[in-house]
């Protein structure tokens, strides 16, 4: 039996995020019987349950701000470690989800080095480059992120791009890495009448909205998309899925150009209902994706997934994921404005292609069914 001890993200059940969701989706799929899952939950009290036939830890965690999930991390890798000792544990794995607890890493991958576990880390995207961090925050991520490179036994990618950056910035440690992607569905069906009230109460029409849907930050370029949006002709809304209400850039921006004077731009606030969510992507006229801060981004593949035409901004990261499936946008003035009343020229045939070629994308690359097998194989491999 291979324990693969899960430290990084919330916890599951997932409600929202992108490492809950991977974790969820892990777990509830599950095929060999010959790994055991023990995930990490983030929580007031201490407490275990078990959840997809995963040992779930719940690891109490004081609200000390910016520093909690550093200390959540350090937390739970030492409730992993006593749980090895206690229960006389060897070869097992021990799997970091992003690079928040660089500094203190070494001292734990010695620990688990003595039991035979391996110390194995996700980086995530570019979380340095982040304009929501400040200078010094932003040095400690780029730091942490090379000390959790340089101890990790094995480093796992969820994009070839991040695999690539990986290797050229800390080819001096001769990191082992491997990519595996993150994962999505297929979204066939519309729940109707979801779907129905949250369009009557939000004034919206079937296949008559362009759609975002991420967090309402400078690096997702909701500055561009609005701008763009607002200078173009098109008669259709643009639907915004974010938790903006106290957001501070929500407001610099409406300042500067008054977007809430404009009719088609809807801030809706977050969906947490996924059944509702699948529905309003597969329902919108196009999805338009901003990110540009490394990795597969979990909103992208969803998109892919429901939605039939996809305006991606021209990043690797996201190219990389598209390819021809998608169309892409720039940031310069007037590209995307220019793109938009394009798009409304097309034939319904070819924004159909695009949707099914967009699908296929998912099932042949993405599916979960897929990623879950890459997974449980690697964890499984003899050689590591």
């Amino acid at each position: 039996m291979k324990n693969v001890f899960i430290v990084g993200s919330k916890g599951i059940p997932a409600n929202y995020g992108g490492f809950e969701t991977f974790v969820e989706y892990l777990t509830k799929n599950k095929v060999s019987d010959e790994i055991k899952y023990h995930v990490a939950c983030l929580a007031n009290q201490k407490e275990e349950f078990e959840y997809n036939d995963a040992r779930c830890f719940k690891v109490e965690v004081p609200n000390i701000g910016p520093a909690k999930a550093v200390y959540y991390d350090i937390a739970a890798l030492k409730e992993v470690y006593a749980y090895v000792v206690e229960n006389n544990i060897e070869d097992a794995i021990v799997y970091i989800l992003a690079c928040r607890i660089g500094p203190f890493l070494k001292k734990y991958v010695k620990l688990f080095h003595e039991k035979n576990i391996k110390v194995f880390v996700n980086p995530d995207g570019h979380e340095f480059k982040r304009a929501k961090w400040n200078w010094f925050i932003r040095k400690y991520w780029k730091l942490s992120e090379r000390l959790m490179i340089k101890n990790a036994d094995y480093v796992i990618c969820d994009s070839q791009n991040i695999e690539s950056y990986i290797q050229e910035d800390y080819k001096k440690y001769k990191p082992k890495t491997t990519y595996i992607a993150y994962g999505a569905d297929i979204v066939d069906n519309s729940d109707e009448g979801k779907f129905t009230n949250w369009a009557k109460e939000h004034n919206v029409q079937k296949n008559e909205y362009y759609l975002i849907v991420g967090r309402f930050v400078p690096e997702n370029n909701y500055e561009t998309m609005i701008k763009e949006f607002m200078s173009s002709n098109t008669k259709k809304d643009l639907v915004i899925v974010t938790d903006y209400q106290n957001n501070k850039l929500y407001h610099i921006l409406d300042n500067k150009y008054h977007f809430t004077n404009d009719k088609r731009i809807k801030f809706v606030g977050t969906i947490y209902d996924d059944s509702l969510l699948k529905s309003v992507r597969m329902n919108a006229f196009a999805y338009l994706h901003g990110h540009e801060v490394g990795g597969t981004n979990p909103s992208l593949l969803e998109a892919l997934g429901s939605t039939k035409l996809n305006l991606l901004l021209n990043v690797g990261f996201n190219q990389e994921v598209g390819i021809d499936t998608c169309i892409y946008w720039g940031k310069e003035k007037g590209n995307l404005k220019k793109l938009i009343e394009h798009v409304e020229t097309f034939d319904q045939d070819y924004i159909d292609t695009l949707g099914k070629e967009a699908k296929n994308r998912i099932l042949e690359a993405y599916s979960w069914k897929l990623i879950v097998r890459k997974y449980e194989d690697f964890f499984l491999r003899k050689d590591l």
